[in-house]
């Protein structure tokens, strides 16, 4: 009778354990407003779009990269996106419309907020072997075209990345939302 007992016992702090580590992690992930985020992209959506020469190319091809990922790779492939368009593709973008600049400066500036986000919750985001690859194939992406016209294709794809987000942690974005 004893043996059951424990076994229960060791079951029920498992799962307390691992509930408190994903609150914790989903506390950490998001905690901005997505829905003004995806608003700034939409309104300069259709011009970098137009710049766009690669129609048949896809940086962050949903179907095949971004889809699969598992729940447990949800944080470490956001932390790797978020850098990849912080560190690249908005320091790669040249664009000459002051008002475009403007609002990819903003667009950079919530990814800036959200990657120091990620920071505070290093040692709740790891990283396996399929998220980094899965980081790896949109790199390699992205690294086979002529730089400029990378991170225009990876801006004017943008909305895949937020819509992404949304749907992974739509928990923290949801509430953030309802500050609108």
């Amino acid at each position: 009778m004893k043996a059951p007992c424990v076994s229960l016992c060791l079951l029920g702090a498992g799962l307390f354990l691992c509930s408190v580590h994903a609150r914790g992690l989903r506390r950490c992930l998001i905690s901005m407003n997505l829905h003004r985020v995806e608003e700034s992209f939409r309104g300069i959506k259709t011009a970098i779009q137009a710049k766009d020469t690669f129609q048949n190319v896809t940086i962050l091809s949903p179907s095949e990269t971004l889809h699969g990922i598992k729940p447990l790779d949800v944080c470490c492939v956001t932390k790797n996106l978020l850098a990849f368009y912080v560190d690249r593709v908005f320091k790669d973008h040249q664009e000459l419309n002051p008002q475009i600049m403007r609002k990819i400066s903003s667009l950079a500036n919530s990814f800036l907020y959200m990657q120091k986000t990620l920071q505070q919750c290093q040692n709740l985001c790891h990283c396996r072997q399929e998220a980094t690859n899965a980081t790896r194939i949109i790199y390699d992406n992205y690294d086979q075209l002529e730089v400029r016209s990378a991170a225009v294709k990876s801006l004017g794809e943008l909305d895949v990345f937020l819509a992404w987000i949304d749907k992974h942690h739509r928990g923290t974005s949801a509430a953030s939302r309802q500050g609108t």
